[in-house]
């Protein structure tokens, strides 16, 4: 069986960036040197984490793979919990946006998902393996994983010393 968590080039790093006022970014580093040796580099899906309060980040490329890993999840959970699956796939597909990376390394977050998250003036990027997590940085501060919330503290701690 394939899982679509098996790709060649995998996200891994973090960084706070600043947003302006159109909710432009630019891309940390770790994020463009691993979009670079990838064929769709110039393209990205935005959308809204299936758990949590952050959005996701991931080359247009992976969505047959992540198509395929929901068929095989509701497949597996079709008796015991069968409208997961559509709530799953609209988050995935239909609440979820194809953004361009201009020639600078700079993505728009698309105002939906961007409002969906909270995420204003600043975001911590989380790589995660196939994807990457945007975070607004006081909801990371919040979030259920101990490690996330002492990076956020500590990307704030930097930028308010700067």
């Amino acid at each position: 069986m394939r899982d679509f968590l098996v790709v060649a080039t995998l996200f891994n790093g973090h960084a706070l960036c600043g947003v302006d006022e159109s909710g432009k970014l630019h891309l940390p580093t770790f994020v463009t040197r691993t979009l670079q040796s990838m064929q769709d580099r110039d393209t990205l899906v935005i959308g809204r984490h299936e758990r949590d309060a952050c959005l996701t980040g991931y080359p247009a490329s992976l969505a047959p793979r992540i198509h395929a890993d929901l068929e095989r999840r509701r497949i597996a959970e079709e008796a015991v919990a069968p409208d997961i699956h559509h709530m799953r796939s609209r988050r995935a597909f239909g609440l979820s946006e194809h953004v361009g990376i201009d020639g600078e390394g700079r993505l728009a977050l698309p105002l939906f998902a961007r409002r969906r998250a909270g995420i204003d003036r600043l975001a911590l990027i989380v790589g995660a393996g196939p994807v990457f997590e945007i975070w607004d940085p006081e909801q990371a501060r919040i979030a259920d994983d101990a490690e996330l919330r002492a990076l956020a503290d500590w990307h704030l701690e930097l930028q308010h010393a700067a």
